[in-house]
């Protein structure tokens, strides 16, 4: 999709004298089409508009991001158009059926989502085309007129990166943040089993999974959110030297195998795992709050998608 970075957004500025003489000649010319059309400004400075579409929300946030729009990116249209206009909107991490049924249950026609919605991280679906359950999602999002946009590398390039940012108000950890790296947080010193206490109460986790002693004190951790990759935990765990890594997923045989050798070492390296849904789902209620004050009046709902697996 070609992103338009000439909004008309930036015609009327809010400190702008003549404003409203502007608004009125407009006004005048186009009978009030204009009005109804396009995004002004209200008595406070806030702007406002009657019609989005789906472009439209999608540039607003883009247009934020330092050196976007991105000439290759997976944040692309997965359903719908760009010119449908927005009734209502959905942020979630995964754009699964049930997020889908829920969406039409609120009558909300666009739902921007952090992850891939079929299942695999371009959305190719060519190899999909006679999978039963890729044509049900694909022909009920048709059917309802549904926008799904992925929002990952965008919100991630955001200053500040939106994940994390929402990841660590819900932790109530923003305070504890190291100013030149935000994915360091010094924490009064608690012992590993509080910690793991601590996140599974904040973010609504039922089990982790952990290696590491219990009773080790943490005070240095490195927040490192959905699938960083095990070179990418190893290399930053080298440049930081935490006490214990907090992680959304791993692939068991990279991760966890460096840190039971560091601890086997004699390195006091622990290492929490939130799973990958839960470390960034913050994300999506971080964008929906984002939403909310820049688009007053338009029905925004975060839609948790939920970790799928369960624990016996």
């Amino acid at each position: 999709m070609t992103i338009n970075n000439s909004s008309p957004i930036e015609m009327v500025l809010p400190d702008d004298p003549g404003r409203r003489r502007f608004i009125a000649q407009i006004t005048k010319l186009t009978g009030g089409a204009f009005l109804v059309s396009q995004p002004l400004f209200d008595e406070a400075g806030s702007w406002f508009n009657r019609s989005w579409t789906v472009e439209q929300v999608m540039e607003l946030f883009i247009k934020e991001v330092p050196g976007a729009p991105f000439e290759r990116t997976v944040d692309t249209l997965k359903a719908g158009k760009p010119g449908t206009i927005v009734k209502g909107i959905v942020t979630t991490m995964f754009a699964t059926l049930e997020v889908v049924q829920k969406a039409i249950g609120l009558g909300a026609n666009f739902i921007i989502a952090h992850e891939p919605t079929f299942y695999n991280h371009s959305d190719e679906t060519a190899w999909l085309q006679h999978d039963e359950v890729y044509q049900y999602k694909k022909e009920l999002l048709q059917k309802h007129d549904i926008a799904v946009w992925r929002n990952h590398d965008y919100i991630h390039q955001h200053l500040p990166d939106g994940v994390l940012e929402g990841l660590m108000t819900q932790l109530d950890w923003k305070i504890y943040q190291d100013p030149t790296n935000k994915n360091i947080v010094s924490l009064p010193g608690l012992t590993l089993e509080e910690l793991i206490k601590q996140v599974k109460s904040t973010l609504g986790i039922t089990m982790v999974r952990y290696i590491g002693d219990i009773s080790q004190v943490c005070r240095k951790i490195l927040v490192l959110p959905g699938a960083y990759g095990g070179r990418r935990h190893i290399e930053a765990i080298g440049a930081t030297k935490p006490d214990v890594l907090v992680c959304g997923e791993i692939q068991e045989w990279e991760t966890a195998e460096y840190i039971r050798d560091a601890q086997t070492k004699g390195q006091k390296l622990a290492l929490v795992i939130l799973g990958h849904v839960l470390s960034e789902e913050p994300g999506s209620a971080y964008l929906a709050n984002w939403l909310k004050e820049k688009l007053p009046g338009m029905p925004v709902t975060h839609i948790p998608s939920k970790n799928p697996l369960m624990f016996l």
